[in-house]
């Protein structure tokens, strides 16, 4: 009975609002946000939703830790946050015909919120950083020249190579490949799935210990059925199959 007078699902065609208690701590929040949407879950199945929030203030962290909740309990993709005024259903319906545009652009190579990316037939290079609701979709492997943020998303049917901090959401052999693998120079992760298995940060997907001080690259990579991150070392990179 907490959970649903604390937290109020209302929806549109376009998206949700997630209406929250301005009164709990924003550990109960985050506690009857994930009770309320495992609940539900099955109602919204695979849809692309806009996402807004009204009841409290939220900082940009707190909207991202509550969407990555709502995102791990059920299949919705969330496509944006979205500042709701009183143009709230005019704003859903832009920020998802804008989502769908920017997929359709390139049909079968990339996905992303500026014109930084650009594809090859080997792979897709990005400049820049990868905020939070940006996604970046190929259906080659994906090389990113800066950083990851939280929030942000990298969605590949190959290998993920950040030569910056990623601290985002990786999906790298989105196709099936458990072969496919993540680099990044700084590997903190909110989450990384390759193929169908998934590792969050909450869940530390196994580290080796090393001697070395200070930020060391780091790959992951998927091993008996689950997600190992390593540093990067020259014995790994024979071990690597492109």
């Amino acid at each position: 009975m907490r959970v649903s007078n604390t937290v109020i699902i209302k929806g549109n065609k376009h998206g949700i609002t997630v209406v929250l208690n301005g009164d709990d701590s924003f550990a109960d929040l985050k506690n009857s946000v994930r009770e309320k949407f495992r609940q539900s879950a099955a109602f919204f199945g695979k849809a692309d939703m806009a996402l807004a929030f009204e009841g409290r203030f939220l900082s940009e962290d707190q909207q991202i830790q509550l969407m990555e909740i709502i995102q791990e309990e059920t299949e919705m993709n969330i496509l944006c946050i979205v500042d709701l005024d009183k143009d709230r259903d005019a704003l859903f319906e832009a920020a998802v015909k804008t989502q769908t545009e920017l997929q359709e652009e390139m049909p079968g190579t990339t996905t992303a919120h500026n014109n930084n990316a650009g594809g090859t037939s080997e792979g897709l290079f990005y400049k820049g950083t990868l905020r939070s609701g940006q996604v970046l979709e190929s259906e080659t492997s994906v090389i990113v020249l800066g950083d990851v943020n939280p929030g942000g998303r990298i969605i590949s049917a190959g290998n993920v190579i950040v030569l910056g901090s990623l601290r985002g959401n990786v999906f790298a052999g989105a196709n099936g490949d458990e072969h496919a693998f993540v680099v990044a120079l700084e590997m903190n992760p909110m989450q990384i799935k390759i193929a169908d298995v998934i590792a969050r940060s909450s869940d530390s997907a196994p580290k080796k210990k090393s001697k070395n001080k200070g930020v060391m690259p780091k790959i992951s990579f998927v091993e008996d059925g689950n997600i190992y991150i390593e540093e990067l070392t020259s014995d790994i990179l024979e071990d690597i199959r492109i």
